[in-house]
């Protein structure tokens, strides 16, 4: 159900609400208030023609015709009809009756009580009336009663004619709160009309699509969140794209040269001598097609469900002394050395051990790579407060102002080329970022092209 048809119905049922309640619970107090009203205004005639009219007679010996003109002309007067009647319940005087004398009988009952609904005789009354008495007193005993009679017609037709009254207020009521409705469906609801077009230009690959609001409400904010979330979404799209097209590239060349040199080799091609050349080779590139599968892994469990880490108290200096010691071969081959200088004998940390030891070969296979032959890599600890920081230098290539505010994107290579780096996966630092931000430390990068690049890294000390 759209949400203007819910307005619409929502507005029927406020206006049906309302007209119920005003023709039934305020019909009733209404009906109440003017039958009070009534009630009031006769009994206040009835008294006053007791007292001061109808008393005259027994004093001045008005002859019962007489009493009946000043009767009807009082009658005439207030709009009322007029019984007056005597100590024996008869009708004496009528004001709308010509005959003078026993018009009815009335009902002892009927002249106790003073007020009286409903009240119907026949062949006296021709429709239902309201009645309200009046005792006549005259040297202290009761003469005769003064009963002041009106139509309930009358009083339905006042009830009527304050209910329409009411109604009429009510539609007009009605016709404002219409306007307000339409005016709260513009302001709460068009706006999501916009919101539904860009949802459907954004899921068609649109993201070029910009979403405005002119308010300055909920909706603007609204607003800006989806815009932020689309410029976030293209981002990732972007990313995705390069991503692909990196791991593309990345797979692809090691298994065109993995597929080249297996066929050279089974055709009979290759030489005997230059087989073992060509194996090697192939196992090169099996190892970074194995580690960059490796690679993608870690960074793909870091994505979807975060870096699981298992707070350990060790020895940074230990864990450094063991990970440098693996590049022994390397180093030999490359001709360089690594210098160790630790601010203590011992220094332990609260952290990862596996990923502490992954950041730390990352970070020196990155400085081996980029080190001039016969250079020295330095690595040095030092103790600052509750932290540790741990530093790792080389004296190499170094990287360039442009480049370094790259270096932590994935595949990010600073040999676009992808020469001099064929073993790299572009993905190292990635994972050092990602290590050290789930330990809520920080990774700074200074470096000055040709003279070299040095990381440091922060750990708690334990018990710091």
């Amino acid at each position: 159900m759209k949400i203007p048809v819910k307005v619409i119905i929502c507005y029927a049922l406020t206006v049906f609400v309302l007209f119920l309640c005003a023709n039934t619970v305020l019909e009733s107090e209404i009906r109440k208030d003017i039958a009070q009203e009534y009630r009031q205004n006769l009994s206040e005639y009835a008294t006053e023609l007791a007292d001061g009219y109808i008393v005259r007679f027994y004093d001045s010996k008005y002859t019962l015709r007489q009493m009946r003109d000043q009767v009807t002309m009082l009658s005439d007067i207030l709009g009322r009809r007029i019984w007056i009647i005597n100590s024996k319940n008869k009708v004496v005087v009528d004001s709308e009756s010509a005959k003078i004398l026993d018009l009815a009988v009335i009902d002892p009952d009927f002249v106790y009580k003073t007020y009286h609904e409903n009240v119907m005789i026949a062949d006296v009354l021709e429709e239902e009336m309201l009645a309200v008495t009046a005792p006549v007193l005259y040297n202290f005993s009761v003469k005769a009663y003064v009963c002041v009679l009106a139509p309930e017609r009358e009083v339905q037709e006042s009830i009527t004619d304050r209910m329409n009254e009411i109604n009429l207020e009510l539609l007009i009521v009605c016709m404002f709160m219409a306007m307000s409705y339409f005016v709260i469906y513009l302001i709460a609801a068009y706006p999501t009309r916009k919101i539904r077009k860009a949802s459907i230009e954004y899921a068609a690959g649109n993201y070029s699509y910009k979403l405005k609001c002119r308010t300055h409400d909920e909706y603007n904010d609204l607003t800006n969140a989806i815009n932020y979330m689309v410029d976030r979404i293209k981002q990732v799209d972007d990313y995705q794209k390069k991503f692909i097209g990196n791991v593309s590239h990345d797979f692809r060349s090691p298994l065109t040269s993995i597929k080249g040199y297996a066929e050279a080799i089974k055709d009979g091609t290759v030489p005997e001598e230059a087989r073992h050349k060509y194996l090697d080779v192939i196992l090169f590139e099996a190892d970074r097609l194995s580690k960059l599968t490796s690679d993608l892994l870690d960074l793909n469990r870091i994505d979807t469900s975060g870096l699981m880490l298992e707070i350990t108290s060790f020895d940074i200096n230990e864990s450094i002394k063991k990970t440098a010691a693996s590049f022994e071969g390397t180093c030999l081959k490359k001709k360089i050395s690594i210098e160790l200088a630790f601010a203590s004998k011992s220094t332990f940390v609260d952290a990862d051990l596996g990923r502490i030891q992954q950041v730390l070969y990352n970070l020196i296979d990155n400085a081996i790579k980029f080190s001039r032959p016969q250079s020295v890599i330095e690595i040095e600890t030092e103790e600052k407060g509750a932290k540790a920081l741990v530093r790792v230098r080389d004296h190499g290539e170094g990287i360039s102002r442009e480049n370094i505010k790259r270096i932590w994107e994935r595949f990010y290579k600073q040999d676009s080329s992808r020469g001099k780096d064929k073993k790299g996966t572009g993905l190292g630092l990635s994972i050092v970022k990602e290590i050290i931000t789930a330990h809520d430390e920080n990774i700074n990068v200074i470096s000055t092209e040709g003279v070299g690049t040095e990381f440091t890294f922060t750990l708690p000390i334990s018990g710091g």
